[in-house]
């Protein structure tokens, strides 16, 4: 999301069906309608948890089964809520809480205008109680289905009437757990900083006291070896602002890091995670695979895709996430189902959209594992992983709902050489990648534009002829940014074009729009070359993208008409780029809803067409010998 001044006019009118429905739930009846066409609010932040009383009736009950979760060794199950209220109301719903223990004897009230009883924590989902069941009204009995993951804490389901708005607990359920909360889970691989060199990281219960961390790995079929396995995590005075601060904290647990050297390129590897504990014994994860990189210039088959915006969504149903990221599990869902014909991926921003709600980010990795344990997930810094106020970040609002960039630096990780600074460089065969970080000044003197511009020029055409540069926010070019004919944030090109065209940089990706632009190889706002699916020779400018459809509410377009954009659609999807050999790659946008191709185009040259300078990017010659 961006601020407000550079909205479209759909955004505002968004913002005011926004507005009219949170009158709605001010008056309590909104709760009612349990759906709607995508409203961009943090489904979490919509419960109005601090203002919960007890209300607990005798003769209402909630009942969970099965008891134990994950009793085969899977890290998700299904649960079973059964409800009976003697007095049902349209706006009843059921709350998870993990911790299971949720009262005011863990916590204290935050002000002395706090009352106790007291409920500090917010829920990590929830249903309204007639979701399966239309006649709960009449009966008062119901009977929900809740997928829940290993998160490291035991669960309890909780009934409130009253709504969102007004919450007032009726009856708590039995306690469940998974047989062991503190297994290795969610492994996700990473670049690291040498190409020959993967990273893996993951999340367990386990302390260093209690276990310790390693990887057991080996290229496949072939002896394993065992690498350690480095021990971060964060706390609740790490966080900047509320929720995170407050009742969206749920502790992490503990995040492994171990890193995989020596790699031969292009190999199959297979691993596992596993914990030594202090009795000698071992816990295990189950077993994953990956491919190592390719040497830096390598000629081979290459694909790489690249997203931003997709946030979670759950499978349940719970939540009322089809109102917040509609498409997420649908791009999920199609990159596993190509994931064999995928060697990296990029999620260039706006990760999980948890918002300050610490939960969200488990399940975010646990939504994504399949890919993540197979390629690397390589991501990058945006407003809804590092903006809090007076937190250093280059925009003052408070979209990471306070978790001003602690819980992304933690949970991924980046080959950078500060991960608080979230830019860094990595080589992926014929590709070189520059990643930026839009929620730091890049504007020209400082210390990011400094890196831009040394990871620009250190790309090796003739073995890396393929310049890719990303950010967040649109450094670029977007119709949706049509206010005051910016179409991007403000400086950004003013600070940047000068570069991109030095170094003739391919394509410039940016997420932040929640829609697929994508522009003709521009530079100061001017095609520089004819053409729409196919560009040969001297191109002269660089092909700007927005693809941030990745699965949050969309975005629509301004109603200026630009000469510079080519193809606009506002719909879910992701791009793939397949770079065949030195001279030849294939872009292709794909809609999250089939996996279809909606627009491509080839770029076809030789390397002297990448030392041939080009429109302002040309060194002084001389005819001396």
């Amino acid at each position: 999301m961006r601020s407000l001044s550079f909205l479209s006019m759909e955004y505002l009118f968004l913002l005011m069906s926004i507005l009219s429905q949170c009158l709605k739930f001010g008056s309590g009846t909104a709760a009612v309608v349990h759906a709607g066409n995508g409203d961009g609010v943090q489904p979490l932040s919509k419960i109005a948890i601090h203002k919960a009383v007890y209300a607990l009736h005798e003769n209402a009950s909630v009942k969970a089964h099965p008891l134990v979760l994950g009793t085969k060794g899977g890290d998700s199950d299904w649960v079973t809520v059964e409800i009976e209220c003697p007095k049902p109301s349209e706006d009843d719903w059921i709350a998870v809480f993990s911790p299971a223990n949720f009262s005011s004897s863990i916590c204290q009230p935050s002000d002395d205008m706090e009352q106790f009883p007291h409920i500090c924590s917010a829920p990590i989902k929830y249903k309204y109680a007639n979701d399966s069941d239309a006649d709960y009204k009449k009966t008062g009995k119901s009977s929900l289905k809740f997928q829940l993951i290993n998160q490291r804490e035991d669960f309890s389901f909780a009934l409130f009437s009253g709504g969102l708005s007004d919450p007032k607990l009726v009856a708590v359920s039995n306690v469940i757990s998974f047989a062991n909360p503190k297994a290795p889970l969610y492994p996700r691989l990473s670049q690291g900083k040498s190409w020959n060199e993967m990273t893996v990281t993951w999340a367990s219960g386990y302390n260093v006291i209690e276990a310790v961390p390693f990887v057991e790995w080996g290229m496949k079929g072939e002896s394993q070896t065992r690498s350690p396995a480095g021990t971060l995590t964060f706390h609740q005075n790490d966080m900047c602002a509320p929720p995170a601060r407050t009742v969206g904290w749920r502790d992490p647990g503990f995040i492994h890091t171990s890193f995989l050297k020596d790699l031969w390129p292009s190999s199959v590897y297979t691993y596992k995670l596993g914990h030594k504990l202090v009795d000698g014994s071992f816990v295990w994860s189950k077993s994953y695979s990956f491919k190592s990189s390719p040497y830096p210039g390598q000629d081979s088959l290459q694909r790489v895709v690249i997203f931003g915006d997709m946030g979670k969504a759950e499978r349940d149903g719970s939540n009322e996430y089809s109102n917040y990221q509609p498409g997420s599990l649908n791009t999920t869902d199609q990159l596993i189902k190509d994931l064999k014909n995928i060697d990296i991926v990029f999620h260039i921003g706006d990760i999980t959209y948890a918002n300050g709600y610490i939960s969200q980010w488990d399940q975010f990795t646990s939504q994504v594992e399949r890919i993540a344990s197979t390629v690397p997930y390589m991501i990058a810094s945006g407003n809804h992983e590092r903006d809090a106020p007076n937190s250093g970040s280059f925009y003052d609002g408070n979209d990471s709902g306070g978790e001003c960039g602690v819980v992304a630096e933690t949970m991924f990780y980046v080959p950078a050489e500060n991960r608080a600074k979230f830019w860094y460089s990595t080589d992926y065969g014929m590709f070189h990648f520059c990643i930026a970080d839009s929620e730091h000044d890049w504007r020209e003197g400082s210390e990011q534009y400094k890196f831009i511009e040394k990871c620009l020029a250190s790309a090796d055409r003739r073995k890396q002829p393929w310049l890719i540069f990303v950010a967040h926010r649109v450094l670029g070019y977007s119709s949706s940014y049509w206010k005051d004919a910016s179409f991007g944030e403000p400086m950004g090109r003013e600070s940047l074009q000068g570069l991109w065209q030095k170094y003739k940089v391919d394509i410039a990706f940016f997420g932040h729009i929640h829609n697929y632009e994508r522009t003709c190889p521009v530079y100061q706002g001017q095609c520089m070359h004819v053409g729409k699916s196919h560009y040969s020779g001297i191109v002269n400018g660089t092909i700007h993208v927005v693809v941030g459809g990745g699965g949050s509410h969309l975005s629509g377009f301004g109603p200026t008409q630009t000469s510079w954009s080519l193809y606009k659609d506002s719909d879910f999807g992701f791009v793939k780029l397949t770079a065949y050999n030195h001279s030849s790659l294939l872009f292709e946008y794909k809609k999250s809803s089939d996996g279809n191709v909606y627009d491509s185009f080839t770029i076809s040259r030789d390397y002297r067409d990448v030392l041939a300078c080009v429109h302002d990017g040309c060194e002084p010659t001389t005819l001396g010998s």
